[in-house]
């Protein structure tokens, strides 16, 4: 190890020792992976997040789908007015809360769910990992995003 390695590894702030970029790099890419496989479906990543909380849920108001998305209502508002207007999904005000939106898949949404059954295995051989190891680094993630969430509301 040279001296300058050492220096690096010992440097609180060297950036292959930080855990956000390590985070942010392996987002990205495993993102990446997704696109080849969501374009025939004519899907961006948060479209599909979206149609998988719907997929699971059948039916949700705005402000639900956004607290499962961990989003915005304004940030996720784009992206069903895309996915209405492909016809994957309807949004219709409640009628026993007329503030409320409610998101519903249409058939075509729904029947889109056995093209997406496809994406899992798919990602899986991409990653070269199995289900074993998904399953521990989920377990992670997850850890990392209930320790983060009282951060949420700090600025």
């Amino acid at each position: 190890m040279t001296t300058q390695q050492s220096t690096a590894s010992d440097d609180l702030l060297a950036l292959e020792r930080q855990v956000c970029f390590a985070l942010a790099v392996a987002s990205r890419r495993v993102i990446g992976l997704y696109r080849p496989l969501l374009d025939p479906m004519g899907l961006t990543h948060p479209q599909y997040l979206v149609m998988l909380a719907l997929w699971q849920h059948k039916s949700l108001a705005v402000r639900e789908l956004a607290e499962l998305l961990s989003l915005e209502p304004a940030t996720l508002s784009p992206l069903l007015k895309r996915l209405e207007a492909i016809g994957y999904l309807t949004r219709t005000r409640d009628p026993q809360d007329e503030i409320s939106l409610k998101i519903t898949l249409t058939p075509a949404g729904r029947r889109l769910r056995k093209q997406a059954l496809d994406v899992p295995p798919a990602i899986m051989d991409r990653l070269g990992m199995e289900m074993t190891e998904l399953k521990d680094l989920h377990r992670q993630l997850t850890e990392v995003i209930e320790r983060t969430a009282p951060f949420d509301d700090a600025s």
